[in-house]
């Protein structure tokens, strides 16, 4: 799982140093001593991070660590700057968080394509022509030299629904039923392993739902696969929690992802909700009428959806697209 699929990793980052200026006269047969004409160092390179919609991980940076960008060239005779050092490209998801040491939020990467100089390379020092009229001509400047620093790279994915529920509810089912996605399905527990993401197609327009790996009671305690992925609903508008029909106790059972919810982020209690009963081809309209019942005490708006026979998959689209189109 961590090895495949990395959300949060460190790095160091370092901009160019900049080019030092250059000591040169030009010496003709009439000018012994030569008037200065040596040229300044070139500006280092910058190192910018880039967002990248085609990854969503940051497996790419496991083993490259180290970021270093190039430095400024010095100068030349006859005045001339040196070159400019490249600038180094960090290629990142979308939904990139960087922090520095101190887990100060530096920027973040929403768009694709998104470009953020994180440090600025080194300017270049001036050449001996710079201090012609000064009187030392010998005199010239080093570059400014750069200090490198770690950075964290936190990723918390960018959708508009997140689907919330234990494992083995039909998170994963759903979301290849509404979508182009094509998760891992299986009939047991912590099928999803990572997050997956896909696209509704709704009319002109489109939203995003991301399939969370499944939560259990005790998570915040480290069970199951804990809170590893649940940052990754921070970011989300609505959350959809699937509550399995052919289990019994759904109340207990969602109470259970609110207070695990709650525990990791009370704000994200604050969110919009949908509470949707999964594999609903399995149960009658007697258990519906009692299910509603059960959960009237809540004020929570209940949708019935099967994947299977796919009754409610059409109904549950337009509620999200409405409830998103409110936003």
């Amino acid at each position: 799982m961590k090895d495949n699929f990395i959300d949060f990793i460190k790095i160091f980052c370092k901009s160019g140093d900049g080019g030092d200026g250059f000591v040169h006269f030009n010496k003709t047969k009439y000018r012994r001593k030569g008037k200065p004409d040596g040229g300044s160092g070139g500006k280092g390179g910058d190192l910018i991070i880039k967002g990248n919609s085609h990854i969503n991980t940051f497996y790419h940076l496991k083993y490259h660590r180290h970021w270093i960008a190039k430095s400024g060239y010095s100068g030349k005779k006859n005045n001339l700057t040196g070159g400019n050092g490249k600038n180094l490209y960090i290629d990142v998801p979308i939904g990139t968080i960087i922090k520095d040491v101190n887990k100060n939020i530096i920027a973040e990467i929403i768009n694709n394509n998104q470009k953020k100089i994180l440090f600025q390379g080194g300017k270049g020092g001036h050449g001996n022509f710079f201090f012609r009229k000064s009187k030392n001509p010998y005199y010239y400047q080093y570059g400014i030299k750069t200090i490198g620093n770690w950075i964290f790279l936190e990723l918390k994915i960018l959708s508009d629904v997140g689907l919330i529920g234990f494992p083995n509810v039909g998170k994963s089912t759903l979301l290849s039923i509404l979508t182009n996605a094509k998760p891992k399905i299986g009939n047991y527990s912590f099928t999803t392993k990572i997050p997956n993401l896909g696209m509704v197609k709704m009319n002109d327009s489109s939203f995003i739902i991301g399939d969370i790996p499944g939560i259990i009671e005790k998570a915040s305690e480290g069970k199951g696969l804990g809170h590893f992925f649940l940052k990754h609903v921070e970011r989300n508008y609505i959350l959809l929690f699937l509550i399995s029909a052919e289990k019994e106790n759904q109340k207990k059972k969602y109470l259970i992802l609110l207070n695990e919810l709650k525990q990791f982020n009370i704000q994200l209690l604050k969110k919009k909700r949908l509470l949707v009963i999964s594999k609903s081809d399995l149960i009658d309209d007697n258990k519906k009428n009692k299910i509603k019942k059960i959960f009237s005490t809540l004020k929570e708006n209940i949708f019935f959806i099967s994947s299977f026979s796919k009754e409610g998959i059409q109904k549950l689209k337009y509620i999200i697209w409405k409830t998103l189109k409110l936003k």
